[in-house]
């Protein structure tokens, strides 16, 4: 299970050091792509390939279902990690996530996802200011 919340810099040449936490996990490579709110989602590739079984069921005649596989997949790229425990992160994902310097790397479960400082700050703001109205609107999910 991934959980944590870790902050990093990314360097000039586009790496990014991944929690030690994260990489027995996550393994050697892993898939990162366009993730929801502005960050960016990783995943252990036999998570990915568990997602990828959903998104094969997705309807295709569906516009919505074609716009999001379309956008999710075209993102996608498996990232290996280097010796000292780093990825390179494209340019365009980079740009999605609007990560510059310094980002936050968290787990969510079965995957990370990857914030810039500036919209994991808010994001966190947001959900405190609102954590206990939230933790209502759980039980409409059975939690």
């Amino acid at each position: 299970m991934l959980m944590g919340e870790y902050k990093h810099n990314i360097d000039s040449k586009g790496r990014l050091i991944v929690p030690a936490k994260f990489r027995d996990n996550l393994g050697d490579s892993f898939i990162v792509t366009r993730g929801l709110d502005g960050c960016l989602f990783g995943y252990p590739l036999q998570a990915w390939q568990e997602l990828e079984e959903k998104l094969k069921k997705l309807p295709l005649a569906k516009k919505e279902a074609r716009q999001f596989t379309r956008f999710f997949y075209s993102g996608a790229v498996e990232c290996t990690l280097d010796k000292q425990g780093r990825i390179n992160l494209p340019q365009t994902l980079m740009e999605h996530a609007a990560l510059l310097k310094t980002c936050y790397i968290i787990g969510v479960s079965e995957r990370i996802e990857i914030w810039s400082q500036e919209r994991w700050d808010s994001v966190t703001d947001e959900a405190e200011a609102s954590f206990e109205d939230l933790a209502e609107d759980m039980i409409d999910f059975g939690f």
